[in-house]
């Protein structure tokens, strides 16, 4: 097998904006920085789909007080006042550049004044792509990363991957490696995630780091049916009906959703009006966010007066909060040489137990993604100039890429991804949470770990499957194995038999482990009571 070798003091996996971020800062700080992304950077992931809101607040008292405050409930007060004032600040500063030096055409209100709380995400990533290729940044695109490499000690040296297009093996021998691989959607079709499988956190876990968060996971997003775009926000403005035109009394975009999935498991469908949006909030709404109109226009449908059908669909760790355990404040993981950023880190510090899509996620994939890159280029200069390249490496990867037992079929990734989504997928299994169906669920999910790990393999673009499915696999089941940990109902962790929180369980939960999953409750430093 031919591979490919490559060097740098950074390298990025990852092409949304928390990888773009990382490593424009990394090239800031004067190393040499490799880009590795999935897709073609810029255009991949789920921002680079969309738009999105952004949590940018005027350095004011009044104005961060009621920014810290306003979602401290709703996440279980399980985020940290001091990560959530560190965000705000670089967010600020981040935004303000990206409109200065990078010519971000920002819209004004009446008093000619820049609005920066929102991006238009096409022509935010077209403008952050141009922005790190200006820094000298190596760009591998259609260049998915299949495992990390680690040295003699266990730090991590660089990562090993697949070019589709030019069907090679390649290998990036890097003194750090910053992972912005995104979420786990589960291939649930949602608008922009077919990237987001879960590779970075399954990437870490083999390195050896933690995890924290999982169980706020169940994230489902509403969707006209048969469609892709989830732009929750603007269904604020809905009113919900049944199939008989009759209100559906309970069902909301926020504390209502619960309603809607149980109405769409017993076989009804539920329909949407935008028809509490004055004309102002219309206008607004179609300026802020055209693709969400994108398809009802293409229907003939005019979602403010006309009822359309909808769905929910799964978003996983894109819209929920869990990742890879951080453990300072350069975004580190614990792991020597290991960073990570955007949503395949936790978003806990600022969001405790709830999250969203767009605001916080936003702010946290610049913030985060500035310090990774930061912090990564600070290590990989502290190994001195040539060790990266130099020092012998060993694959950290397992699941999809060495078997151990007698490799199965080709195609046996897609079973695997069937027996996740089977699972994961259903509204009565991760949204409307029992314990009993999560420990059914995490049963048949361990099988099926077990029978990937021992036979599951592939060659070259099967490779990258192979490794997406175990990915999942394993994020399906820290998922489930944390909120087994947490019987009650905190932030996002609803259970249902378990309706009530319980002040014993006010701590963030770590979960970790590949053949045998493990949690154990995490320090309670940070946590506000």
């Amino acid at each position: 097998m031919t591979v490919t070798d490559l060097a740098a003091d950074v390298l990025v996996v990852g092409g949304g904006p928390a990888a773009a971020w990382a490593a424009l800062g990394a090239a800031r700080a004067g190393v040499r920085v490799v880009l590795a992304d999935k897709g073609y950077c810029g255009t991949s992931g789920a921002t680079a789909a969309g738009g999105t809101g952004v949590w940018y607040v005027p350095p004011e008292p009044a104005a961060r007080e009621a920014a810290m405050a306003s979602r401290e409930g709703l996440g279980g007060y399980l985020a940290d006042r001091r990560w959530m004032a560190r965000v705000l600040d670089e967010t600020y500063a981040r935004m303000n550049e990206l409109g200065t030096d990078g010519r971000y055409p920002f819209p004004t209100g009446p008093d000619g004044r820049p609005l920066r709380g929102g991006l238009q995400g096409p022509e935010y990533m077209r403008r952050m792509r141009i922005r790190i290729r200006r820094a000298g940044v190596r760009i591998l695109d259609h260049s998915p990363v299949t495992e990390l490499l680690t040295d003699a000690d266990g730090s991590v040296a660089g990562a090993a991957g697949y070019r589709r297009q030019a069907r090679e093996h390649y290998r990036v021998r890097a003194g750090a490696v910053v992972l912005a691989t995104g979420g786990c959607a589960f291939l649930s079709g949602a608008l922009g995630t077919n990237t987001n499988t879960g590779d970075g956190a399954l990437f870490a876990a083999e390195a050896g780091a933690e995890l924290s968060g999982m169980e706020f996971s169940n994230a489902y997003g509403i969707a006209p049916e048969g469609t892709s775009v989830t732009k929750t926000a603007f269904y604020s403005f809905a009113t919900f009906y049944q199939e008989d035109g009759s209100v559906l009394e309970g069902a909301a975009s926020q504390g209502g959703r619960s309603v809607i999935a149980r109405t769409l498991l017993d076989g009804a469908k539920v329909y949407a009006r935008l028809d509490r949006a004055d004309d102002a909030a219309r206008t607004a709404m179609r300026r802020a966010q055209p693709n969400f109109f994108l398809t009802f226009d293409r229907l003939g449908i005019d979602p403010f007066t006309d009822r359309f059908a909808v769905t929910l669909l799964a978003e996983g760790t894109v819209r929920g909060t869990g990742g890879i355990r951080i453990t300072g404040d350069d975004c580190a993981t614990g792991v020597p040489g290991l960073y990570a950023a955007g949503d395949a880190a936790t978003r806990e510090e600022i969001c405790g137990g709830f999250t969203g899509g767009g605001s916080h996620n936003a702010a946290w994939a610049i913030s985060s993604g500035s310090w990774a890159g930061a912090g990564a280029a600070a290590h990989a200069r502290s190994l001195g100039s040539g060790r990266a390249a130099c020092r012998p490496v060993t694959g950290a990867g397992g699941a999809g890429l060495r078997p151990t037992g007698r490799p199965a079929a080709a195609a046996g990734h897609r079973a695997a991804v069937e027996l996740v989504q089977q699972e994961v997928l259903p509204y009565d299994k991760n949204y409307l949470r029992r314990g009993d169906r999560l420990a059914a669920s995490l049963r048949a999910l361990d099988a099926g770990w077990a029978e990937l790990r021992a036979g599951l393999h592939g060659e070259g673009a099967d490779l990258v499957k192979a490794r997406q499915a175990a990915a999942m696999t394993a994020h399906a089941r820290w998922m489930y194995a944390a909120a087994l940990a947490r019987p009650e109902t905190r932030g996002m962790a609803r259970r249902l038999d378990h309706p009530d929180q319980d002040p014993r369980l006010h701590h963030r939960i770590l979960v970790g482990g590949l053949d045998r999953v493990w949690t154990r409750p995490a320090p309670k430093a940070g946590v506000r009571a």
